[in-house]
């Protein structure tokens, strides 16, 4: 509803029913396939919901689809022409806290248009009006960085927030950062001085550089959770896909550890995201 009512959005809150949802059982106990009554109930349901919505003044349907659910999440955000996904996951136990779950991962993966992830970690702020709002922007200083900044500083403009672009280096053999030789870090951070320079020049928010040493899930999850971060947000560049963030997992850690939703994407993504009129899809 948040990202809904910023963009001055259409909402669309998807539920996708797997067939074992619609297995029933006859009065002799042999199971059938009956996937009437779960789509009715469901469709009550998400009208509920959206009845709730429309009293914010925006506009919202409820979808009901059935089969692969990361698939239909793609195809349904392909045919109403979504330019966001909201994605709300959960984590069973420690291994599916590192890994997300097949349909998240799937649809990270695969899909054309920014996805908006709230991992099983992500808790409303305790306080109303914190201090001060941060958007976290990872970025690796790619030629993939400057547009994703952009989209990061657009994401800050709209929170009213302050920009931290956070870029990180390797651990040196157990040195910690402030005992590093002068100048080591210099073509790096003016790398990023420079990319920070460049992003606010396409937006009016307080952008603050920062470089850190260390395990880069470990130190994006570390930075966020001091600066109580209202949103991250990483990019991968257009090489091989997410592959970037995905070859040590560092990205699903980050999204499935993360206290606040986190904004991934690709750089193709970023192009269309100036577009007036957004839809956005959300599996319920």
């Amino acid at each position: 509803m948040q990202q809904a009512a910023r963009a001055g959005a259409r909402l669309i809150l998807l539920h996708v029913i797997d067939a074992a949802e619609a297995l029933t059982a006859d009065l002799t106990g042999m199971p059938y396939y009956d996937p009437g009554s779960i789509v009715e109930s469901t469709s009550r349901i998400l009208e509920f919901c959206c009845q709730a919505v429309r009293k914010h003044t925006i506009v919202c349907d409820g979808v009901v689809r059935e089969g692969n659910a990361a698939r239909q999440v793609l195809e349904a955000a392909h045919d109403f022409h979504a330019d966001r996904i909201v994605l709300g996951t959960r984590g069973r136990n420690k291994l599916s806290k590192l890994l997300l779950g097949s349909v998240a991962e799937q649809v990270l993966r695969s899909a054309n248009i920014p996805v908006l992830t709230v991992g099983p970690e992500a808790r409303l702020p305790v306080d109303a009006s914190p201090p001060e709002t941060v958007v976290l922007h990872a970025t690796t200083l790619r030629e993939a960085s400057r547009p994703s900044a952009a989209l990061a500083c657009r994401m800050a403009s709209i929170l009213n927030a302050r920009l931290v672009i956070l870029h990180l280096l390797p651990k040196l053999n157990g040195i910690q950062g402030h005992e590093l030789p002068p100048g080591l870090d210099s073509a790096a951070l003016d790398d990023l001085q420079s990319l920070a320079k460049a992003t606010s020049a396409g937006c009016s928010v307080l952008i603050e550089p920062r470089l850190v040493h260390g395990n880069p899930a470990i130190e994006i999850l570390a930075e966020s959770a001091r600066r109580e971060a209202s949103l991250i947000v990483m990019g991968s560049t257009a090489r091989s896909g997410f592959e970037n963030l995905t070859h040590d997992r560092t990205a699903y850690k980050v999204l499935a550890h993360a206290h606040c939703p986190a904004l991934t994407l690709r750089e193709a993504q970023v192009k269309g995201e100036d577009s007036s009129s957004a839809h956005m899809a959300m599996r319920s």
